[in-house]
C-alpha cells in the first residue's frame, strides 16, 4: 500500500477538513477512489467500528482496509487522521 504524510500547519485541522484533504490526493491519483477506513485520533474514533481487534501492531480498522482493497493510506499530522482509500 502507497502511503502519504500531510502535515498542516497554521490552521485548525479538524476530522471534515482532513478528510476533504485526503480526498482530493486520492483523487488525484486515482479519481474513482473510494474510502475504505479511517481513524480520528483526537476524538478517539475509527472505522469500520465493528472492528475493535488488533493485528501485530495495526488495528483492526487497519488491518480491515488493507483487506478490502485499501491502496493508498494518508496519515494527517502525524497520526491525527489516517485514511485509507480504494
Amino acid at each position: 500500500m502507497d502511503e502519504v504524510r500531510l502535515t498542516v500547519n497554521g490552521m485548525e485541522l479538524d476530522f471534515v477538513t482532513a478528510r476533504r484533504l485526503a480526498q482530493a490526493v486520492a483523487e488525484g491519483g486515482n479519481p474513482e477512489a473510494e474510502l475504505i477506513a479511517w481513524a480520528d485520533a483526537v476524538q478517539g474514533t475509527h472505522s469500520p467500528s465493528c472492528v475493535r481487534c488488533q493485528i501485530g501492531e495495526k488495528p483492526g480498522w487497519e488491518v480491515y482496509g488493507e483487506n478490502h482493497g485499501g491502496r493508498l493510506r494518508i496519515d494527517l499530522n502525524d497520526g491525527a487522521y489516517v485514511l485509507i482509500y480504494s
